[in-house]
């Protein structure tokens, strides 16, 4: 009934010289030109940063910073998506604003008071973004003037979201500031930025 396993060699480590630690790999450095997909984070790859509405906005900033991300899916109980949350709607002049409006305290204020609503959100579709190349995505983001775009597609148990792409992750992999204050006007101008 259960198969029998042959155990593993080993070496002993004060035989392997120069051994060190891994570093965690760095996403790849991309170009304008190069296929869209590599500026995606791919959540069948890498398990998105999900958060419930009731959530406490303490709480989701916290966890945003302890995985490293700017955004978080906001899921129902279904695991449905209902929103999006943006390091910007923590960290922008929204809470400040919702409190005195409410009358609620920081700590008061949940996820589901910030949140972008399922409404409001688009999709790009992945299989245009198999096609497509961050220049492209760039040029979205610039046009739609967010910071992040989530990109849906149809699988196995229906429509879900396969991933989103984050201006600043495409930024790091460029090696240039591309955030929207100080976003270049025309593609020469990225050229530009990418030569210096």
């Amino acid at each position: 009934m259960f198969r029998e396993y042959a155990s593993l060699g080993f070496v002993p480590l004060q035989s392997v010289s120069g051994a060190r630690v891994a570093r965690v790999k760095q996403p790849d450095r991309v170009t304008l030109d190069s296929a869209a997909v590599l500026a995606m984070t791919d959540f069948t790859r890498i398990p998105a940063a999900t958060v419930e509405p009731g959530t406490s906005i303490v709480a989701a900033q916290d966890y945003m910073r302890r995985r490293g991300v700017r955004a978080l899916l906001v899921t129902d109980p279904g695991g449905g998506v209902a929103g999006i949350l943006t390091s910007t709607d923590l960290l922008g002049e929204k809470p400040v604003k919702f409190a005195l409006d409410y009358g609620r305290t920081h700590a008061e204020i949940r996820v589901s008071d910030l949140m972008t609503e399922r409404a409001l959100l688009e999709l790009l579709v992945y299989e245009e973004v198999r096609q497509s190349r961050v220049g492209h995505i760039v040029a979205t983001l610039r046009k739609a003037g967010r910071q992040h775009l989530l990109v849906g597609e149809q699988g196995a148990e229906g429509e879900r979201v396969r991933g989103i792409f984050s201006l600043s992750q495409i930024a790091r992999q460029l090696g240039i500031d591309l955030q929207p204050t100080s976003f270049a006007h025309t593609f020469a101008e990225i050229e530009t930025a990418l030569r210096d």
